[in-house]
């Protein structure tokens, strides 16, 4: 005997509006308390992001200090790889608009890669497979990484337009 899936009832027929409970004891404005938690939940999810793919939860050993050592490591790479996202955007795009690309989905589409890493004439180069998907966006990403040189105050912009 096969069990019916039960249908979900929306207490709204609209896309207007979300739904949704808040148990409190915060006494500020309606307003205030909804931009609160939906912050809170994004912070929420990129720990849940970091103690996971950046191995944030790993205590290597039983020293403070070690442990100290892997704990900023770990942010270390989790910001690489949000700032090496960020400068691999197209050039029009809106930082503001930009979706996140979580660590694990950032190591299948950049790290993990069958390619072959040659030498010749004192030059080093990377082939990729041909049936690489993300080819071209890696090759991109390398060039700016490849034009980053130090300007007269900071670093000069590799790409227009340049975010502030």
């Amino acid at each position: 005997m096969a069990l019916e899936e039960a249908e979900q009832y929306q207490l709204f027929e609209t896309s207007l509006y979300k739904c949704r409970v808040f148990v409190t004891d915060f006494t500020d404005p309606i307003y205030f308390v909804v931009w609160f938690y939906n912050q809170r939940a994004g912070a929420e999810n990129l720990i849940k992001e970091a103690n996971n793919d950046a191995g944030l939860t790993a205590h290597p050993s039983g020293r403070f200090d070690v442990n100290s050592n892997h704990f900023q490591l770990a942010i270390l790479a989790y910001n690489l790889n949000c700032w090496l996202m960020l400068f691999n955007r197209e050039p029009q795009a809106d930082a503001t608009a930009l979706q996140h690309t979580t660590l694990a989905t950032a190591r299948l589409r950049f790290l993990f890669v069958a390619a072959k890493i040659w030498r010749h004439a004192g030059r080093t180069g990377v082939s990729y497979s041909d049936h690489y998907e993300e080819k071209g966006v890696s090759e991109r990403l390398m060039t700016r990484l490849r034009k980053i040189a130090p300007g007269a105050q900071s670093y000069a912009s590799v790409m227009l337009p340049a975010l502030r």
